[in-house]
C-alpha cells in the first residue's frame, strides 16, 4: 500500500510542476484567486444558514449545513491522520499563491465544503442552474491546485467527501 501512495505522490508532484509552469490569462488568475473563497467557511456556512432561514428552503439549508459539518469533520480527521505536507513544503522553490490555512494538504477542505453545499443544493434546482452550482464546486477545487495550496489528489478526495456529505445530509434531513 505504501508503494501506491508513493507513486500517487510522485504523480501529484509532476502534475503540480507542470501546472505551475503554465501561464493563464489574467482574468482566469483573478477568477481563481477570488473564486477559491466560495469554498471557505464564511460562504458555505452562510449559504446554508440563509437557506435554512427561509421556510421554503429550510430543508435544503439544514441538509447543506449537515453535509458541510459532517464532511468537514471527516476531512479534518483525515488531515490529522495523514499529515500530508502542502505543495510548497513538499516541493523545492514552490511558492503558494494564496494564504495557507494550515500545514496539512490532504484532503482539500475548500473543495470538500464547496461540493458538500453544491451537491446538496444542485438536485433541488432545474438542470442548468444545478449544473452551474456543481461547476462552481469543481472550480473551487481547480482554484486550490492553481493557487498551489493543494495537490490534485487532495482536491479529488475533498470533492468526493463533499459529495458523500451531501448524500448523508439528504439522508438525515427529511426533504
Amino acid at each position: 500500500m505504501g508503494a501506491i501512495f508513493q507513486q500517487v505522490g510522485q504523480l501529484d508532484q509532476a502534475w503540480m510542476r507542470g501546472l505551475a509552469a503554465r501561464r493563464v490569462p489574467g482574468w482566469l488568475d483573478r477568477a481563481f484567486r477570488h473564486g477559491t473563497h466560495l469554498g471557505g467557511a464564511t460562504v458555505t456556512v452562510l449559504a446554508g444558514l440563509i437557506l435554512a432561514a427561509v421556510p421554503e428552503t429550510r430543508a435544503i439549508g439544514v441538509a447543506a449545513l449537515v453535509a458541510n459539518t459532517l464532511s468537514h469533520l471527516v476531512a479534518q480527521w483525515i488531515k490529522r491522520r495523514f499529515t500530508r505536507r502542502r505543495p510548497h513544503l513538499a516541493l523545492e522553490a514552490f511558492i503558494p499563491l494564496a494564504a495557507i490555512p494550515d500545514e496539512y494538504s490532504f484532503p482539500s477542505g475548500h473543495a470538500c465544503a464547496a461540493m458538500a453545499v453544491g451537491a446538496t443544493i444542485a438536485p433541488t434546482l432545474p438542470l442548468l442552474p444545478g449544473l452551474a452550482v456543481l461547476a462552481l464546486a469543481f472550480f473551487v477545487g481547480a482554484s486550490r491546485v492553481y493557487l498551489r495550496v493543494h495537490f490534485v489528489t487532495d482536491v479529488i478526495v475533498g470533492l468526493l467527501l463533499g459529495a458523500l456529505g451531501a448524500w448523508v445530509g439528504w439522508m438525515v434531513v427529511p426533504g
